[in-house]
């Protein structure tokens, strides 16, 4: 089952994808894809390890090249998250697009139990972008769209509030 979760920042949305993906088989995959830039990422980094500590997640850290990822076939993937992990294929000099994005989330659907993805929602901001942040949102929301057809459900949390926009029928 692939599920994709969007909500602005603070949202729940990782909140609310933790628990989903708890209440699912395990084993329990928490798949990080921030890459942590200087003191402030790491510090951020290990803020969000010790929110996990205990929770019964197996951290594996990737930030680019899902494609030859190893997992447990009966494993619930959490993949926190997608902004992070379309702006290192993008702009790490390893990295290899959008269309890698797209094909290592597709690898992972077909080699876990279930695969819950979570990202921001863009654009809400307004349009005042260019340049490369532009180009990196515009990305980023194709990428949902791609990801939102392919999804067995889609879910918004606003305020710590789920929303499910598209359920597959069991």
């Amino acid at each position: 089952m692939l599920t994709l979760i969007l909500g602005g920042a603070a949202s729940g949305k990782s909140e609310y994808a933790e628990g989903l993906v708890l209440s699912q088989p395990g084993p329990h995959i928490y798949l990080a894809t921030m890459e942590p830039w200087g003191q402030e990422g790491a510090a951020r980094v290990e803020k969000h390890r010790r929110a996990r500590a205990g929770r019964g997640f197996r951290t594996v850290e990737r930030y680019i090249g899902l494609n030859s990822l190893s997992l447990p076939p009966d494993a619930s993937v959490l993949l926190e998250d997608l902004g992070n992990l379309t702006a290192n294929e993008l702009f790490h000099p390893a990295g290899g697009g959008a269309d890698t994005v797209l094909s290592g989330l597709a690898y992972v659907t077909a080699n876990c139990k279930n695969l819950t993805v979570v990202s921001n929602e863009v654009f809400s901001g307004g349009p005042d972008y260019g340049g490369d942040t532009l180009r990196y949102l515009k990305t980023l929301a194709a990428i949902h769209r791609a990801l939102a057809a392919r999804a067995d459900r889609v879910v918004e949390v606003v305020c710590g509030l789920p929303d499910v926009w598209k359920e597959a029928a069991p």
